[in-house]
């Protein structure tokens, strides 16, 4: 027997909508539906989790901080007691060295006096000490004149 072929739709609008008259499409339509309450379940769900969470990450990004300026202020006490041992170790050598060189300097000095005083005795130039004899006997001698000179003037 010949089966009866359904009267084609006269335009794509009707054509559509008997798509949606089978069971397949319902069971298609009721997935899709599901999925978007899934999607709309899951987009609540993060954006309320979201706030925990970043809340949770800014605690750990300060805790971690505070590890990091622990950890560094450690690190900057230890560098700074071996600069100022350094330091130390530094000035007392440049002390020494002061010293050594000081103890130069006066013993360079002394020989210098010594051999410049050999070389004035040798030219005949007077030392301190006998310039200030002389002195001395030059004003004995300007004392007596002056009584002499007086002693004289009377009559």
């Amino acid at each position: 027997m010949v089966k009866k072929i359904p009267p084609r739709a006269t335009s794509p609008l009707e054509a559509a909508a008997g798509l949606f008259d089978n069971p397949l499409a319902g069971t298609i339509k009721d997935s899709a539906q599901q999925i978007w309450l899934a999607g709309l379940g899951a987009f609540s769900k993060a954006q309320e989790e979201g706030g925990r969470v970043f809340d949770a990450l800014v605690q750990e990004g300060v805790s971690m901080q505070r590890k990091t300026q622990s950890v560094a202020e450690e690190k900057l006490g230890a560098v700074s007691a071996q600069v100022s041992a350094r330091m130390a170790e530094v000035g007392q050598k440049v002390g020494e060295a002061s010293a050594r060189a000081s103890g130069q300097w006066d013993r360079l000095e002394t020989i210098f006096e010594e051999r410049v005083s050999k070389a004035l005795a040798s030219l005949g130039v007077p030392q301190a000490d006998e310039l200030r004899q002389l002195t001395a006997r030059v004003e004995e001698l300007a004392a007596q004149v002056a009584k002499l000179t007086a002693a004289s003037n009377r009559p």
